[in-house]
């Protein structure tokens, strides 16, 4: 029988290293569907100022390479709904995503298929070909501090500038979803390493108790305070499993989860994402403009234009925040 393979992308500017994916999964089988994000998806998860190319070139685009057969355009921010209705019978994705962290292997797997990670072609990114069209650096202050430079400090409101520019809307909506979850009587899990993890504490301990306005506490719980249970776990299965594992005991169908990662790469966090995924679980991401992995994973995220981690968490925070700021407006004692 003929094998069908499916791969998916934003696919914003096309270049080798698409095309030798392209190549090589039709390679794989018989006919190759290509999905590709809509425009609002794409800003969604890049923010305002991308897709540089509208769905429909970018179909037309692809439709021309002689390794694709068909595209088709998803709204969401994954392809998991297409990849059910389409049930291909071999997923690929670039070397850069294990076959467990591919969104709908599991459901491919579990009808007799197959999921291929293939390796990627050079460092090609379209993320850093835009920056490099728009004149984009990564200024980082080498001077000592008490020293005259203030690079640090200009960088910061550049970033904040950015975020109010062309991420508004998906810092909105990643609010909509954390407000759902608590209106529908669920609750919030909240992960990340190192400064991501005073994060999701922090953050933890706005919804348990207060923000600005009094109204009642909402369950929500940070993966990273137990400190028995990290080590235990870290020690008894692996450190990629600590937040996975609490996901699989604590996690019901119509929570969220919000996973931080200032990279978007951190094992234990994309593993977390994965579990949640599985049990039902919406999820909300933060991560840095590099962070395409896990952006690619969530139902919602903010991608801060930086590849600086501390500006990165920087953001973070203030973001946390914003989203509280709504609670209060929303879910106030007034509301409830």
């Amino acid at each position: 029988m003929p094998k069908t393979v499916f791969t998916n992308g934003c696919f914003d500017l096309l270049h080798p290293g698409h095309i030798s994916l392209l190549d090589r999964a039709r390679a794989l089988g018989d006919k190759l569907i290509v999905g590709i994000n809509s425009d609002a998806s794409v800003r969604s998860i890049k923010g305002e100022r991308r897709p540089v190319m509208n769905q429909s070139d970018r179909k037309t685009v692809l439709e021309s390479l002689r390794s694709v057969d068909q595209v088709v355009i998803f709204e969401e921010l994954t392809p998991e709904n297409l990849i059910r209705n389409l049930k291909p019978d071999i997923l690929v994705k670039g070397g850069d995503w294990k076959p467990n962290e591919i969104v709908g292997s599991d459901f491919v797997l579990a009808n007799g298929g197959e999921v291929h990670s293939l390796p990627l072609l050079g460092e090609f990114s379209t993320s850093m070909i835009v920056d490099l069209f728009n004149g984009k650096h990564e200024a980082i202050a080498s001077n000592p501090i008490g020293s005259q430079n203030l690079a640090s400090f200009e960088e910061h409101i550049e970033v904040f500038r950015s975020l109010l520019d062309g991420h508004l809307k998906s810092i909105q909506a990643c609010a909509e979803i954390i407000i759902n979850t608590f209106k529908d009587g669920k609750k919030i899990l909240i992960c990340g390493n190192g400064g991501s993890a005073a994060d999701a504490q922090h953050l933890a301990a706005e919804f348990v108790g207060r923000y600005e306005k009094e109204r009642k506490g909402l369950p929500a719980l940070a993966l990273t305070t137990d400190t028995s249970a990290l080590t235990a776990l870290a020690n008894d299965y692996d450190f990629e499993r600590i937040f996975a594992r609490q996901v699989e005991a604590l996690a019901a169908d119509g929570d969220s989860l919000i996973a931080i990662s200032t990279s978007g790469n951190s094992p234990n966090v994309i593993a977390a994402i994965m579990a949640a995924r599985q049990r039902g679980c919406k999820i909300v991401g933060l991560t840095g403009s590099a962070g395409k992995k896990l952006a690619g994973l969530c139902d919602g995220v903010v991608m801060v234009p930086s590849r600086r981690t501390a500006r990165i968490q920087e953001a973070h925070m203030c973001i946390a925040h914003y989203w509280c700021e709504m609670l209060d407006e929303r879910l106030s004692e007034e509301a409830l």
